[in-house]
């Protein structure tokens, strides 16, 4: 059921609301991150994640990206001007579709790039010590006390970590890595040399980068070119016992190989924040003794979360006043 300001019925209408100003769709579980009128002159309607998009001569949409917006879903708003994503990525969005319909498309980059970073950073403290391991055996009472050969675990400094995707937040992982004493190798479509400057970090084709890191992260975008792009042949590309994590899109890694590389010790272990079917995980690689996983809470900060909603609503308030958004995916024609 669609929620508004005002009392609201079974169809999705506002029951009370101000039926003469423009109306704004905007994704209810943002509620609790915004003032209390975010965008001044507009009726809001907020929309629970469970519910199917509406239809209606909505001119704004602050939506979230596990909804799937395309063709079917534009033709039913047909007044809706922008599109502005609550996420860094937009995989979700048809953006062709949107552009045929001269709608904006916004996203929030930067915003969650340091919090981000901190969480790829605690999964690779978290597996390269073990620490699920750790907690289990003290929490089923089968530690039996201290011992030299007990959880080894892999020691960073001087380790090598092979970053896949140079972007922002591979960039800030890159810089936490230098104060763990780590070498970086770096795969990227450009050079970065920013990045080698202040990292030391070394640029190298997938190919090579792979054979020679301790942890693999990976901090490239889903899209037809990168789904799927860790499958079983680049997981046995990988030295035998390295860390995987991945923090970026789930639809990058073949689960059925990651799960065989792990089973048949080509990897040392894996920490997760995102999954393919998102929010079904696999109960093998879920449960899995090598693997750390968490349900997607790379952006999970109260800093972060709001100021990506915030940068949403500016988005949608430019495009709504006939100004440039503030950080676009996709203009479209105006």
């Amino acid at each position: 059921m669609v929620g508004s300001e005002g009392a609201t019925d079974e169809s999705g209408t506002s029951g009370s609301g101000d039926s003469s100003r423009p109306r704004v769709l905007i994704a209810a579980e943002l509620e609790a991150l915004l003032p209390e009128d975010p965008i001044p002159g507009h009726e809001l309607v907020w929309i629970e994640a469970r519910d199917p998009t509406p239809e209606g001569e909505y001119v704004a949409f602050i939506s979230l990206l596990r909804r799937r917006l395309g063709e079917r879903e534009f033709e039913g708003l047909p007044k809706l001007k922008v599109l502005a994503q609550c996420a860094v990525g937009y995989d979700n969005i048809d953006l062709e579709a949107a552009a045929r319909r001269g709608i904006v498309v916004t996203n929030t980059p930067d915003v969650l790039t340091e919090s981000t970073a901190d969480l790829t950073w605690a999964l690779i403290l978290a597996v390269a010590r073990r620490l699920r391991e750790g907690r289990e055996m003290v929490a089923g009472g089968a530690w039996k006390g201290w011992g030299p050969t007990q959880l080894l675990g892999l020691e960073l400094k001087g380790a090598v970590l092979g970053i896949v995707g140079a972007g922002r937040i591979g960039q800030a992982v890159a810089r936490r890595a230098v104060g763990f004493g780590m070498n970086i190798l770096y795969a990227d479509q450009e050079r970065r040399l920013e990045l080698e400057s202040a990292t030391g970090a070394s640029p190298r084709g997938l190919p090579d980068l792979l054979p020679a890191s301790d942890v693999v992260t990976v901090h490239v975008p889903s899209t037809p070119s990168t789904r799927g792009l860790f499958n079983r042949e680049r997981f046995g590309q990988m030295k035998p016992g390295a860390l995987f994590i991945n923090t970026a899109r789930g639809d990058l890694v073949d689960e059925t190989a990651l799960l065989a590389a792990l089973d048949e010790g080509r990897l040392g272990g894996a920490g997760l924040d995102v999954f393919t079917r998102e929010p079904d995980v696999p109960p093998e690689l879920a449960n899995h003794p090598k693997v750390f996983a968490l349900p997607h809470i790379g952006s999970a900060t109260t800093h972060t979360r709001r100021g990506m909603a915030e940068l949403a609503v500016r988005n949608a308030r430019a495009v709504l006043a006939g100004k440039d958004p503030v950080t676009p995916v996709s203009t479209g024609t105006r």
